[in-house]
């Protein structure tokens, strides 16, 4: 399940940089982007939305008072070139809070810690429904993924782990003979459920319940050496609790 999410901020670089750092984790869905603060109020007031990446010094009404005039908040991480509204965006219980400039590996880490608590969330209200006669919708097993002319079914617990190509992907199974499929990151991340795949490289996503050991840098998967890359050691390590 994707977080839905909104980005404001007045500057035009500053946007289109959070929107492609957005696009390359592949588990945001970015509803709309805003340089005017106003506008993007409007917004939140009328749809849900699950996270909110905002700058603070923007003209009319800044970030702190815009997180402050929202009833149903929903999370916030807030950047700026000015560390010393940090602790005021704490106060207001802040996900996270980034200077800019941004590295990547800075953005993972606070929406990791956005997704956890999305996860953490989810998972409440899902305790708290009580099936309607007792019935309660299977969690997939599957996905379906198109090569060539078809459209191939494929068990969760058979995908050992995703490789990224110039123009495909390379999905490597417990079947010998590799699947081409010309769907990008973005739409496999989509598809897979986040408990059980993990991006540790821009070109490989890895079956957790498949890596044998971890190698330096390295994730093995039946003797393969998969590249942890270097933006998303730190995510990687923490889940799998390193």
């Amino acid at each position: 399940m994707k977080m839905k999410c909104i980005i404001i901020d007045d500057e035009p670089l500053a946007l289109n940089i959070i929107r492609s750092y957005c696009d390359d984790l592949g588990i945001l869905e970015v509803v709309n982007v805003f340089t005017n603060a106003v506008e993007a109020l409007q917004v939140l007031c009328k749809e849900k939305i699950d996270l909110v990446f905002c700058d603070i010094e923007m003209p009319q009404i800044n970030g702190i008072d815009l997180a402050k005039a929202i009833d149903q908040k929903p999370m916030f991480i807030f950047t700026t070139a000015y560390p010393q509204y940090a602790l005021e965006g704490f106060e207001l219980n802040a996900v996270d809070y980034l200077v800019k400039p941004i590295p990547f590996a800075r953005f993972i880490k606070a929406v990791n810690r956005a997704q956890e608590l999305f996860l953490l969330k989810n998972e409440t209200r899902q305790e708290n429904i009580i099936p309607a006669s007792g019935y309660s919708k299977p969690v997939e097993e599957f996905v379906f993924v198109k090569s060539e002319y078809d459209n191939i079914k494929l068990k969760l617990e058979d995908i050992k782990y995703i490789q990224g190509l110039k123009d495909y992907l390379k999905i490597h199974t417990q079947a010998n003979k590799p699947i081409l499929t010309l769907m990008n990151f973005k739409d496999m991340q989509s598809k897979l459920p986040l408990h059980n795949f993990l991006r540790v490289h821009r070109s490989f996503i890895v079956n957790l319940h498949k890596i044998d050991s971890i190698q330096r840098s390295k994730v093995v998967i039946d003797d393969v050496r998969i590249p942890i890359g270097d933006s998303y050691k730190e995510s990687v390590y923490k889940r799998l609790g390193i």
